[in-house]
């Protein structure tokens, strides 16, 4: 890039300072470069006033402010509508050119173009780079030239791209630090106060159980380096400490996917156990529904097997139960119910978790995945449009890849395979305390006595279930025999 005199940082979901390709080529493209944050309003008007991101994003915005205020710099901070914000911004600093990382999202793409376009107009670039994944758009492609759609052979083809000659590059970090002579004080006039959450109409004190910013992921990074070789066998139960909890980061970018992976492959290269290589596998599926969305944007409304949109889901005031008692943890399977509190109450949930009640919420209850993948985007924590959608299709066998249709998971199986104990269901249903590991995975089958003598009334402080399995499962095939049937 030709070098300029004054340059514009737009952090968006990269809250680093770190490895930051954007940020790098920023600092060294400009002699100065200011820093912009926005709390975009197009984003955040829509969203419950009670939601834990917000106050994540807050807490690592106040820790990036304080880190680049130590490096010479600050951050901008502004709580409006991107597009005119930046372009005004871009204007009032006299800057040559504005950097940003890429955002692959469809709503995003249309956000960028906007912004280049209105930027173009006053004479100023728009720069943008790859940071959030490994390979993006078109650089893991098929022998016919087109985007995978089936894991196993995109894999393949990610593992053979960073492992040939030069694949070191895609996990190299960016030198920023080498490069902080560039960072420059916004104008006095320009600077105001972080808007705080009260001042954006969101309640404070609804905030993550997890340290933010890129403290916060690095705690977390280290300790889960202690348990990484033991990931793979681990990662199913959430009774136990096994996943690295670093979702969430990785969706704001507190921490960078290049360290990870290079970490993970190297780890998974001298490990005679298979955790980091299971991590690993786990960092690609990221990529893969990244790119999945990137070539098929239809995906974030439609199934992305058109055939599988003919299914009839359940319709009405029945869906509506159906549904509402999902939400609420109130099904009458403990894993299904736990796992639902979970969320509820924490914002986040395992993930063996979550295609245990996206399979019961679309193959028991018959209610289509995209309520479901609403939920899910307005209670997760690390909800990233990508994951949840490819989760969703994947459990609905509406998307690429997915689980075939014929194959239903049986709640009260994964419950005693993945929770024996009990112990995790026992965590957000304690009317199930007493009850022991042979009964707590149905409780509504046990004999009557036996339940009062738990404190347990089947149809008073625990529901009966809403659907029996073995029936929903013969409802669930009669359901999907339509995709069977026609012809494409």
């Amino acid at each position: 890039m030709t070098h300029v005199e004054r340059g514009l940082m737009w952090f968006r979901r990269d809250l680093r300072i770190s490895d930051n390709a954007a940020l790098y080529q920023a600092l060294k493209t400009c002699k100065q470069v200011y820093c912009v944050f926005v709390f975009d309003r197009d984003i955040l008007d829509s969203l419950p006033r009670k939601d834990r991101r917000v106050c994540f994003i807050g807490d690592s915005i106040t820790q990036l402010d304080a880190a680049l205020n130590l490096l010479g710099g600050s951050l901008i901070v502004r709580y409006a509508q991107a597009i005119p914000t930046i372009v005004q911004l871009a204007q009032q600093l006299h800057v040559d050119a504005v950097f940003a990382n890429h955002d692959y999202e469809p709503a995003a793409i249309a956000r960028d173009r906007q912004v280049a376009e209105q930027l173009k107009s006053i004479t100023c670039t728009f720069h943008t780079f790859k940071d959030h994944v490994i390979f993006e758009k078109d650089e893991i492609l098929t022998a016919q030239a087109k985007s995978y759609s089936v894991f196993t052979p995109y894999k393949n083809a990610w593992l053979k791209k960073l492992t040939e000659p030069g694949g070191e590059f895609f996990t190299k970090p960016y030198p920023v630090f080498s490069y902080l002579r560039a960072l420059t004080k916004p104008p006095a006039q320009l600077v105001q106060s972080i808007p705080t959450l009260e001042q954006m109409s969101f309640d404070p004190d609804y905030a993550m159980p997890i340290s933010a910013g890129e403290k916060g992921a690095e705690t977390l990074f280290e300790d889960f380096k202690e348990r990484i070789e033991f990931y793979d066998e681990t990662r199913n139960f959430p009774a136990i400490k096994g996943p690295s909890y670093l979702s969430v980061h990785l969706r704001f970018g507190t921490i960078s996917i290049r360290e990870l992976v290079r970490y993970a492959y190297e780890r998974s290269c001298v490990d005679l156990k298979k955790g980091a290589q299971v991590w690993l596998s786990e960092l690609i599926w990221r990529d893969f529904y990244v790119q999945v969305l990137y070539h098929n944007p239809h995906v974030v409304s439609q199934a992305f097997k058109p055939e599988y949109d003919r299914i009839a889901w359940e319709e009405g005031a029945y869906a509506d139960t159906l549904f509402k008692a999902w939400c609420e943890g109130a099904t009458g399977y403990p894993i299904v119910d736990a796992a639902m509190l979970q969320l509820n109450t924490t914002g986040y949930m395992h993930n063996r978790l979550r295609m245990i009640v996206a399979s019961f919420l679309t193959k028991d209850l018959g209610v289509n995945w995209r309520w479901g993948e609403r939920y899910f985007a307005e209670k997760l924590n690390d909800f990233d449009l990508s994951a949840n959608n490819g989760g969703w299709q994947w459990a609905a066998s509406t998307g690429c890849d997915a689980q075939p249709y014929f194959r239903i998971f049986n709640p009260t199986t994964q419950s005693e395979k993945f929770d024996p104990e009990g112990k995790f269901i026992k965590r957000y249903l304690p009317q199930l305390q007493k009850l022991d590991k042979k009964n707590i995975h149905a409780p509504s089958l046990m004999e009557p006595m036996l339940a009062k003598a738990a404190g347990l009334e089947i149809g008073r402080n625990y529901p009966l279930p809403i659907v029996q399995h073995e029936q929903a499962r013969i409802r669930t095939l009669e359901r999907y025999a339509i995709v069977k049937k026609q012809k494409f």
